[in-house]
């Protein structure tokens, strides 16, 4: 088949402009150099390792391009990534190299400013600690918080080997307990203080805040106080024989407490014939607790 120069001729003159048009954009535009802050990414962390403190987040790069090319990068689009698969435990240093910088294409990466970097890394250490929940603001007026509770009772966290170690409890969201009557209840996240320990897998809590009534208190007058133990064939003497007790609980449970309802004794065990200057004691209750017995202590003459 003969060779014809001037068949497709339009589509052959058409191929030369654009290729000329091309080339005067490229001759015209002047590659030109940029510093920018860019991202530094850590990858490859070896899963028994833990990168300790505050690494640097970025780090300055030196670029080469067109103006115009260079006027387009978005934030993200060129990223430093630091590979630490080689990472050892201590303190170490690391190169950041040109060519482990990612950049669009027609862009070269000149230099990277600071090249090296300190990286503090430590073994990963695992523990199990106690969910100790916070609370906020104080129940109705009367009444009083008592026992706070978490479930689960425990979580596991992970982190540094060194600031687990410090980690004593996980802590949870404040459980509002303004203006409670009652018991209080609530779903709130777990969490730790030290923002270098994480929990093993994220966690929610159910925490219970039990409130009661402020406890009161209530002088009881004429509580006999009998004698306890006293040895075969002795007899015993107590003065003065009747004391006044101070005894604390709610108010319903303080509404039923009659002198014959405390037993208050001295205990005569061992002791022979004389006096003695003994100590008052009660015996406990379920309902109340003793704050004060006046007088404390009584003399007892033993015959």
């Amino acid at each position: 088949m003969r060779y014809h120069p001037f068949r497709h001729f339009g589509l052959k003159v058409l191929a030369i402009a654009l290729a000329t048009l091309l080339w005067v954009t490229v001759a015209g535009e002047h590659v030109v150099e940029r510093s920018l802050r860019v991202p530094l990414e850590f990858r490859n962390i070896p899963t028994q390792l833990e990168i300790v403190g505050s690494p640097p987040d970025n780090v300055d790069v030196r670029v080469r391009g067109s103006s115009a090319l260079l006027s387009r990068v978005q934030p993200g689009e060129i990223v430093a990534m630091l590979d630490l698969s080689a990472a050892r435990a201590g303190s170490r240093l690391f190169h950041i190299r040109a060519d482990e910088v990612r950049a669009p294409f027609g862009i070269e990466v000149a230099q990277v400013v600071p090249p090296t970097i300190s990286i503090e890394v430590e073994k990963s250490a695992q523990r199990k600690v106690p969910v100790v929940p916070a609370t906020q603001g104080e129940p109705a007026p009367g009444f009083v918080a008592g026992r706070v509770s978490a479930e689960p009772a425990t979580v596991d966290i992970v982190g540094p080997d060194t600031r687990v170690r410090q980690i004593a409890e996980a802590t949870t969201e404040p459980v509002s307990i303004s203006g409670a009557r009652t018991r209080v209840r609530d779903v709130v996240t777990v969490g730790v203080v030290d923002s270098s320990v994480r929990l093993l897998q994220p966690q929610s809590a159910t925490v219970i805040v039990e409130v009661w009534p402020a406890p009161i208190e209530r002088s009881v007058a004429d509580v006999p106080v009998r004698w306890r133990n006293l040895g075969a064939g002795l007899r015993a003497q107590i003065t003065p024989s009747l004391v006044r007790v101070s005894v604390r609980g709610g108010r319903d449970a303080l509404a039923s407490v009659r002198n014959d309802s405390i037993q208050s004794f001295v205990d005569l065990a061992g002791l022979g014939t004389g006096r003695y200057n003994l100590r008052v004691q009660v015996d406990p209750a379920e309902s109340f607790g003793v704050a004060a017995v006046d007088p404390a202590v009584v003399s007892v003459t033993i015959k």
